[in-house]
């Protein structure tokens, strides 16, 4: 294998991997944006959330970061269900804008309580597997992204099913699709809302778990991360899993063959413009169809 032809594939498998992160990000957002109708501003406060859940395990308790997926989804599950239940609801039928301004002042109360509880101190989650990779051949796979990548398409593939499969999913598509109209069949709005944004709520927190094996975090990541979401949903499709995978893992290709051949400065660059590129070309994005809300 030539240089050339090595460092391209190297790049396809780090961007690849990259991918995977990005999607885990985007999923939580696309769910939803595409039952609630709401662009979740403080989406990267819970992905930072979730970061913080695992750093604290790993420091206090020791628990391996990917042994504590579960508790760190199923905290984020709860505060999601408190916060759409208890605060999002009341506004649920208000204007797009009051709905944006509300999430936005959501990031930043949780920003701001993470900065006076932990301070602006950049951690990091460092295990006895941070720095191992894989080599095949020439090419070398971190192991922490691999993890990452599988668990992406895991949790992407659940959440298919549950959209698909189950009683559940079928009362959040209905209620996507038609709220007064499921509404009318029987089911319980309020407590569906509640759940997705639950269900949301603990991917972004799977999210923050990923995040903290390969990145520093901090209290105000989340911007950055909740920016990830919205570009990835909207590049991969509104109201689609699939879709955010497919979306997370061609902006992780973007940026990854941006920095390689231009230089880092361009990786977001060239991901946006070819962002613009599509929505021109396909607006419901790459597997999305508007405003209807699909596996």
């Amino acid at each position: 294998m030539s240089a050339g032809a090595q460092l391209a594939l190297q790049n396809l498998l780090n961007g690849l991997l990259l991918g995977g992160t990005y999607a885990m990000v985007a999923v939580g957002f696309s769910l939803v944006w595409g039952v609630l109708n709401i662009v979740n501003l403080a989406h990267g406060a819970l992905v930072m959330l979730g970061a913080y859940v695992t750093y604290w395990l790993f420091t206090v308790y020791h628990v391996d970061p990917l042994l504590s997926l579960p508790l760190t989804a199923g905290a984020l599950f709860v505060l999601g269900y408190v916060l759409q239940r208890f605060v999002i609801n009341q506004v649920i039928r208000a204007s797009f804008l009051i709905t944006f301004l509300l999430t936005f002042g959501l990031e930043l109360v949780i920003t701001n309580v993470a900065l006076a509880a932990w301070t602006a101190d950049v951690r990091s989650v460092t295990t006895a597997y941070s720095g191992l990779a894989l080599s095949v051949g020439p090419l070398v796979l971190p192991a922490v992204r691999i993890a990452g990548l599988g668990v992406a398409v895991v949790v992407t593939a659940l959440l298919h099913l549950l959209m698909t499969r189950t009683r559940l999913g079928s009362a959040i598509r209905a209620t996507a699709s038609d709220g007064e109209a499921a509404r009318l069949m029987g089911i319980p709005i309020a407590h569906v809302y509640a759940v997705t944004f639950a269900i949301a709520a603990a991917t972004a927190g799977v999210a923050g778990t990923l995040i903290s094996v390969s990145f520093p975090i901090f209290p105000a990541m989340g911007a950055g991360y909740t920016l990830v979401g919205f570009v990835v949903c909207v590049l991969g499709g509104l109201g689609s899993v699939t879709g955010a995978l497919l979306g997370g893992l061609v902006f992780g290709l973007l940026q990854t063959y941006a920095a390689a051949w231009w230089g880092p400065n361009f990786d977001n660059i060239v991901a946006f413009g070819v962002l613009i590129a599509v929505l021109l070309v396909r607006p419901a994005g790459l597997l999305g169809r508007a405003y209807r809300f699909r596996g």
